[in-house]
Parts: C-alpha cells; sequence; structure tokens
C-alpha cells in the first residue's frame, strides 16, 4: 500500500481527465462486447444489420482498449486527449448522419438508439475537452 502525499497525488484535473477517458474505455468496450454478442439478437428489433454490429462492436473494442491505454500513461499527452475529442465528436455527427440518412432500414428503436449513442459520446467529448482545458 502506498500513501500518497501532496507531491505524488495527481492535480485533479489530471485525474479529471484519467477517469473520464477511463469511464469512455470500459462504457465502450461493454457496449461494443454487446453490440458483438447480441449482433442477430439486434437485427430485428434495430434494424441494423447483423454485420453493421459486428463491425461496430470491433471497433468499439478497439476504440475501448486505445481509450484504456492512454489513461493508463503516466502522462497523459494533450495531442492523444485532443484525438479521443476529435473522434468522439466525429463518431457523434456520423452516428446522427446515418441515423438520419436512410442508408440503414433503421427501425424506430434503431434510430432512438443511434441517437442516443451520439448524445452519449457528445458527452464524452464534453467531458475530456473540459478534462483537456482544466490541465492548462
Amino acid at each position: 500500500m502506498s500513501i500518497s502525499t501532496p507531491a505524488t497525488r495527481p492535480a485533479p484535473a489530471r485525474d479529471f481527465l484519467r477517469t473520464t477517458l477511463r469511464v469512455d474505455g470500459w462504457s465502450t468496450g461493454i457496449f461494443g462486447g454487446v453490440l458483438l454478442a447480441g449482433a442477430a439478437a439486434l437485427r430485428d428489433p434495430l434494424g441494423l444489420p447483423t454485420v453493421w454490429s459486428v463491425v461496430f462492436g470491433v471497433a468499439m473494442l478497439g476504440g475501448a482498449l486505445v481509450l484504456l491505454l492512454i489513461a493508463r500513461q503516466p502522462e497523459i499527452r494533450a495531442r492523444q486527449a485532443n484525438g479521443v475529442v476529435a473522434v468522439n465528436a466525429v463518431s457523434a455527427v456520423a452516428m446522427i448522419a446515418l441515423a438520419e440518412s436512410g442508408v440503414l432500414d433503421l427501425t424506430v428503436l434503431g434510430v432512438a438508439f443511434l441517437l442516443v449513442g451520439a448524445a452519449v459520446v457528445a458527452v464524452f467529448a464534453g467531458l475530456e475537452f473540459t478534462g483537456l482545458r482544466r490541465r492548462a
């Protein structure tokens, strides 16, 4: 057991960013696993083709790994955290566009699913952006 002193304790702003990245990483990984495991079961209620669920699930698992690796670094680099904010922002916009485009024959529940997902990703982008600004 180690005792943290003011000199070894991370600054609250760094803790906020690190914690946000960890929560984003774990929630992304869990959600990616759900998409993979439930790909066939989600097809009919959401209108999301099984192959799309699998691709999204694999991409989310990869993203989760990257988020957790960044959060684990002794010093989180601003460039990497800015990249996370950008990827989350682009992902939120892409999910909204996909939900509204008609490219997929989504059900009403499927559209809501993507829009809620976009909102969650946008919140993470905002929190991570806030964590970056607090560091400065």
